[in-house]
């Protein structure tokens, strides 16, 4: 997977904490936009790119966003390849508004002597030729409301009146499942790998029984808390199932969960936005030290097109605005 120091890069595995557990870098750009440019940087149509990998759970939920805020002429996109091995995330072709061939060339144009994971999305600022964030969840907020005087769309997936319910809904989700995943995944010790599994499905039998009782996390409006999770669910059981051992249940056997996943990849704009073989691609073909012949299995077959029987009362135009 590889990491930058001091701006050099080095080919070196994931962190482990003392207990064989994976620890997540913690993200180091934390700028914002803003839509009246207080922070510096101001929310105006071309200024601003998105890079990211399809194969990517964290990119996937910014992806959602930018369609569903209808953001496409307004904040420009492009696409690592799936493949992360010797150096990371990189493009198919040299990038032509930077040159860089990798992810972590990005990070050195931003900070020469920049240490740590050269992760995506990058929010990239093409006037300073700089990062402006590479947290997904705080560049999901920005997408959200920052640029709503621009689009005119003024859906807001992160109403104030649900907003502590949301933030409580992330971070079980978060920990628990989005996370969750990958502590199993990478997990070097059987203790670390069986209580990332319990945490897991302890969080999905939890999910499933909140949505035996409402359309979304947070009632009948589809919010940021369902943008975040979707990614996760959408890879798991081509991904996480097998290549990560969280095997105890396909989520094709909770009845709400995989009709809600249905529901939501049925929204519009959501749909484009998955590449299920991209993501097996990725997951088989780059983890070498959990699946080192890098063979890319040809299953499962998922069919998310099926009803989904989830129905709610229509919606009016911008009827999420609180």
């Amino acid at each position: 997977m590889g990491l930058l120091i001091d701006g050099e890069w080095r080919d070196e595995p994931p962190a482990q904490g003392g207990s064989g557990e994976f620890v997540r870098a913690q993200s180091r750009f934390r700028e914002r936009i803003t839509c009246d440019g207080s922070s510096g940087y101001p929310a105006v149509p071309g200024r601003y790119h998105l890079f990211v990998a399809r194969a990517c759970p964290w990119c996937h939920r910014t992806m959602i966003m930018r369609v569903l805020k209808r953001l496409e002429g307004i904040v420009s996109i492009s696409f690592a390849g799936p493949a992360m091995l010797d150096h990371g995330w990189s493009f198919p072709e040299p990038d032509p508004m930077t040159g860089a061939r990798h992810v972590y060339e990005l990070y050195q144009l931003a900070d020469p002597l920049f240490s740590g994971r050269a992760t995506v999305p990058v929010l990239w600022d093409r006037e300073t030729n700089h990062i402006v964030s590479n947290e997904s969840s705080e560049i999901l907020r920005m997408l959200n409301r920052e640029f709503d005087d621009l689009t005119h769309e003024l859906t807001d997936y992160y109403p104030e009146a649900l907003a502590q319910e949301i933030d409580e809904v992330n971070a079980l989700i978060y920990g628990n499942v989005n996370n969750g995943v990958y502590r199993a995944g990478f997990a070097t010790t059987q203790a670390a790998y069986e209580q990332a599994v319990r945490d897991v499905f302890g969080g999905l039998d939890w999910i499933e029984q909140r949505l035996q009782r409402q359309r979304y996390l947070a009632g009948e409006l589809l919010t940021e808390a369902d943008i975040r999770l979707f990614p996760t669910l959408v890879r798991f059981d081509a991904v996480y199932y097998g290549h990560f051992k969280c095997n105890l249940r396909r989520l094709s056997e909770y009845e709400a969960l995989w009709g809600y996943t249905r529901d939501l990849y049925q929204t519009p704009g959501i749909a484009p936005t998955v590449a299920i073989e991209e993501y097996k691609a990725h997951y088989y073909g780059s983890h070498r030290a959990l699946n080192p012949s890098g063979i890319i299995p040809l299953g499962p077959l998922l069919d998310f097109t099926s009803p989904h029987f989830r129905a709610s009362p229509p919606q009016s135009e911008n009827e999420n605005n609180v």
